[in-house]
């Protein structure tokens, strides 16, 4: 092969790569489209296979079936992870990215099963695959409701933090409190089986599993029983209080107008109004 020959096969490799990028990738295009749903199709489908692999009656009779559609499912997620690695500029930025890190982990369960029964069961994880719909439907203008909910988050977790350390308190002195009340031979062998009983009547599960004999532990139960009722509605609160406060926020920085000196390249922002001359270098705006 001479070398002409070979820098044109470079040059079609070259093209064949930058295709299956716009294929795999790029959802714009109707190919890319097409892929991506029939991809999220496959992805369903196998997370099914899954969900029916765990039936006992469907198991007894389609085990085999099933298994062989799970293998069939991993070698096409193998195959397509493989390619997405092969088309990226970057491959170790895909790698460590966070939809590049569960497509590892869509193949991993299935090849663990080996050394793992019932490893495979892992593979459910292939279901957070299916966020590309986002971004296939052109959901992601919608993200921003997300990102006020994460501000809220982050602005709240000192309020939320002192909100958990006091309900800790209160389930370690009422659990130990129920565990000297009624002790072993009620069901309470330890404190921290008492402070499990605790967190359950607080948060008004109540499995009853372990439940109070004596009068006195019946008082204390109660008591905790309104207790938790009253707590739930405090982080409530205190989110919704967070979110308001940061929505009215992000309302009023939307509503403030801006503008760019086209001499200077300042960036201008004004309140409910418009600046008539850029600060700095006292160009007219437009």
């Amino acid at each position: 092969m001479n070398v002409l020959e070979r820098f044109h096969l470079w040059r079609s490799s070259d093209a064949v790569r930058d295709e299956a990028y716009r294929i795999i990738f790029q959802a714009e295009t109707r190919s890319g489209k097409l892929f991506d749903l029939a991809l999220i199709v496959v992805i369903l489908s196998s997370v099914t296979v899954v969900m029916l692999d765990s039936v006992p009656y469907i198991a007894d009779k389609y085990h085999g079936v099933l298994r062989i559609a799970e293998w069939i499912f991993t070698l096409l997620f193998t195959v397509e992870y493989g390619a997405r690695l092969w088309c990226v500029a970057s491959k170790k930025r895909y790698a460590l990215s966070f939809f590049g890190l569960i497509d590892l982990l869509a193949v991993i369960p299935t090849y663990l099963s080996i050394l793992i029964p019932g490893g495979e069961v892992l593979t459910v994880v292939r279901i957070l695959r299916v966020l590309r719909v986002f971004r296939i439907l052109k959901l992601v203008q919608y993200m921003g409701g997300a990102d006020i909910l994460l501000a809220t988050l982050k602005a709240s977790r000192f309020k939320i933090t002192v909100f958990l350390i006091t309900v800790m308190t209160i389930v370690v002195i009422v659990g130990s409190l129920i565990y000297l009340i009624e002790g072993p031979e009620n069901g309470f062998t330890s404190i921290p089986r008492g402070l499990y009983w605790s967190i359950v009547t607080l948060t008004t599960v109540g499995y009853g599993d372990v439940t109070p004999q004596t009068a006195l532990g019946q008082i204390l139960a109660s008591f905790l029983m309104v207790t938790g009722y009253a707590l739930i509605a405090v982080p409530t609160g205190l989110f919704s209080a967070e979110f308001v406060q940061q929505n009215a926020y992000r309302r009023q920085k939307s509503n403030m107008a801006s503008q760019k000196c086209p001499t200077c390249g300042t960036l201008e922002v004004e309140p409910d109004s418009q600046a008539n001359y850029c600060r700095y270098c006292g160009q007219k705006l437009t």
